[in-house]
């Protein structure tokens, strides 16, 4: 008697997402683009309503040109996405830089309560704008999680390793990456989802090491002026 071969689907990590919709992580970006207008001038590049406009545009034109629902036909316009998620990231961790560098400079006379209120926002894009890459880079995007052929996972989630625990065919969603990211900017460290590839290991490196600064460096700081 013969034996079929396993399929894609035997597998743990061969998981297919049943689709989602666009409008959590479309929703968590807009909560980004209004803490970067928050932040003072002097800790953006130009006037401080420039970049979040331009991301706004970006996010709109995505919005329009995409289907907020993906399944395994959805419109490849992953580029636009990525590239948006970039530019949320270089101005976040420029912001960063700019703020330590003020720091450093001024000393004494940055308002404690501003250095905080600006280090609560750029932690608080952060975390964000690591949610967005951690969410586009699994398995190749929402849209390829949909399907059969999708690339090997990027995190390993307990629900892939002990399937039984949910009554549902289950597959992460937005918000368990915004928790993946959550957790990565507190612990500086993985908790129970572990990053399995390279880039993804890269990711959660630099999301915590950016987070320390902003934590250690400028917190420790703020209290110190606030005393």
């Amino acid at each position: 008697m013969s034996e079929d071969k396993p399929t894609l689907n035997d597998h743990a990590w061969g998981l297919v997402s049943s689709g989602e919709t666009r409008w959590p992580a479309a929703l968590a970006m807009v909560g980004a683009l209004v803490l970067q207008f928050r932040l003072p001038e002097k800790l953006t590049l130009g006037p401080r309503w420039v970049l979040p406009a331009v991301e706004g545009l970006v996010l709109i034109t995505l919005l329009v040109v995409s289907p907020t629902k993906f399944d395994e036909t959805s419109r490849d316009v992953r580029f636009v996405s990525l590239g948006l998620i970039a530019i949320l990231t270089v101005a976040n961790a420029t912001a960063l830089g700019l703020l330590m560098h003020n720091l450093l400079k001024s000393g004494n006379a940055i308002p404690g309560r501003s250095l905080i209120y600006s280090a609560v926002s750029i932690w608080l894009t952060g975390v964000i704008a690591y949610a967005l890459w951690y969410w586009e880079i699994d398995r190749g995007g929402p849209s390829s999680r949909c399907r059969l052929d999708h690339a090997p996972p990027d995190f390993w989630f307990p629900q892939m390793e002990n399937p039984g625990v949910t009554k549902t065919s289950w597959s992460p969603h937005f918000l368990d990456y915004l928790y993946v990211s959550v957790t990565n900017s507190s612990a500086f460290s993985p908790t129970d989802a572990l990053p399995l590839t390279l880039r993804a290991k890269a990711l959660m490196t630099a999301q915590s090491l950016t987070s320390l600064a902003t934590i250690v460096v400028v917190g420790a700081r703020a209290v110190n002026i606030l005393k």
